[in-house]
This record gives structure tokens, C-alpha cells and sequence, in this order.
């Protein structure tokens, strides 16, 4: 009786995460192809929902002016086309929040939301606007990185809840298995490979056999890292007594919730193809 109660309880969440992307993937989708300012807009109010999250989970006396202060670093960071006024800002806003918060008992997660919500979503916005400026190939690679990360999370959760097996950090986050870790890696690979054969077959980009190994051991990489995100998001969450950043995705929690690795794994990549690649 138990086993089939915790069954329909695994259904039914498996069934609202499908149902929410359904919803998600058109849309996110749809701003990526018509790009600005659908695109801008569209990750924006995305990181304006991450800053209310920030603010309300993290207990605090004042958290509008939290909250105010995230938004004014994250606005800059997609909107300004300036790295000295990104820069500053994010600095500014950090110092702000942090003598703001001298007196508040979570002074650190406080003052890290400034540059943690302005870097991690605006470096979404820097590679699809910078890095690959060019359309159709700012869509085609932002929707690759998109595809890692959400290759990770399926994966890890399809293999790791039927595999099961040793836990991958029992103490941060108890439902995460190597086998879960390992499958998610694996179908990011996978994913990889076959996004580019398609767009190569359909004539869309030209592209040899080394330059498709090498973008499908680079999603291994981002998935990894990905993976490092929605660990430390569970050890935030896990240091605050809470089980989700808020309610607003039914069947995944908050924002933040579905966002943790992608946030995590945005400047990674935005530095490899700025910068880290010329070394190679």
C-alpha cells in the first residue's frame, strides 16, 4: 500500500514537471528564434522572479530593498552593453547589500545574490548576443547550451530514480545518485551529437566530424557543471530549512529550483568562448 502511494506520488510529479514544460519550451523557444527584445524581455522578468525568490528565502528585515538592488544589478547586466558599467554596478550593488545587511543573521547569502542573479542570468544574454552575435547561430548555440543543461536534469532524474544506487552528496541532497549523475552526463552527450548530425542534415550549419566531438564533450562539461549548481542550491536551500525556493513552476518548485545549474553554467561557457579558447 505504501510503495503504491509513494508510485502515484512520482507519477503525479513526473506529470507536472511534463505539463509545466510544455508550457516553458514554447516560449522560451519562441523569444530565443525572434530575439530582441522577446529575448531580452523574456530573461529579465525570469531573473526578476529569481531576485523575488532570493529575497523572500533568505530571511531578512528589509528584503524589498534587497530585492530592489538585485533587480538594479541584473537590469544592467542584460540591458547595458558596457562592461565597466556591468562591472560597477554588480560591485556597487554587492558593497550596497552588504553594509546594508550588516545587522541581519544571513549577511553573506544576502550580499551573494547581487552578483550571483546579475552574472548567472546575464551571462545567458552575453552569449546569445556576444559570443555568438550572428543569427541564426546565436538561436542554434544558446538552444545547445539550454539543451545540456535540461539533458542533465532528465537525465539524472529518469536514471536515478529507477537505478537508484550510492548517493552523490547524501548530506547536500539525498535524492541524487551517481547513477543519476552518470546517466544525465551520458544523455547530455548524446543530445549533443544528435542536435548537431540534425542541424548539419537539415543543411543548417556545416560542421566535421571534430568540431561535433568536440561541442559533445563540452556538454559533458557544462552538464557537469550544471550539476554543480543544483548542488549548491540544494546546500543554500538546505542551510535555510527549505524545501523549495517558492511555488510559482507547479511540480518544480521555484524559479531558482529550475534555473540553478543553467545560472551556474552561463558564465562558464560565455568565458571558454570569450576568452578560454584562445589558449587552446
Amino acid at each position: 500500500m505504501v510503495k503504491t502511494k509513494s508510485k502515484k506520488i512520482k507519477l503525479s510529479s513526473l506529470g507536472k514537471r511534463i505539463l509545466a514544460a510544455f508550457v516553458m519550451l514554447p516560449i522560451v523557444v519562441g523569444a530565443l528564434w525572434f530575439g530582441y527584445p522577446y529575448v531580452d524581455i523574456l530573461t529579465f522578468l525570469v531573473g526578476v522572479m529569481l531576485s523575488w525568490e532570493w529575497a523572500s528565502m533568505v530571511p531578512s528585515r528589509k528584503p524589498m530593498v534587497y530585492l530592489c538592488a538585485y533587480i538594479l544589478a541584473l537590469g544592467v547586466s542584460i540591458f547595458m552593453y558596457s562592461t565597466y558599467a556591468i562591472v560597477l554596478t554588480i560591485l556597487g550593488t554587492s558593497l550596497f547589500v552588504f553594509l546594508k545587511a550588516r545587522k541581519e543573521p544571513e549577511r553573506f547569502l544576502l550580499t551573494l545574490g547581487a552578483p550571483y542573479i546579475s552574472i548567472g542570468v546575464g551571462a545567458l544574454m552575453w552569449i546569445y548576443h556576444d559570443i555568438f552575435s550572428y543569427g541564426p547561430y546565436n538561436f542554434y548555440m544558446t538552444l545547445w547550451f539550454l539543451l545540456m543543461v535540461w539533458a542533465m536534469d532528465v537525465g539524472a532524474f529518469i536514471v536515478g530514480t529507477n537505478l537508484k544506487g550510492p548517493k552523490l552528496a547524501p548530506a547536500i541532497s539525498p535524492n541524487k545518485t551517481w547513477s543519476g549523475l552518470i546517466g544525465g552526463l551520458i544523455l547530455a552527450i548524446a543530445v549533443s551529437e544528435l542536435y548537431f548530425q540534425s542541424l548539419a542534415g537539415l543543411k543548417f550549419v556545416r560542421i566535421d566530424g571534430n568540431t561535433e566531438l568536440f561541442f559533445a564533450m563540452l556538454g559533458g562539461l557544462v552538464a557537469l557543471i550544471s550539476q554543480v549548481g543544483d548542488l549548491i542550491e540544494s546546500a543554500i536551500k538546505r542551510h535555510l530549512k527549505i524545501k523549495d525556493s517558492s511555488t510559482l513552476i507547479p511540480g518544480h518548485g521555484g524559479v531558482f529550483d529550475r534555473i540553478d545549474g543553467l545560472i551556474f553554467a552561463a558564465p562558464l561557457v560565455y568565458w571558454l568562448f570569450a576568452y578560454g579558447l584562445w589558449y587552446f
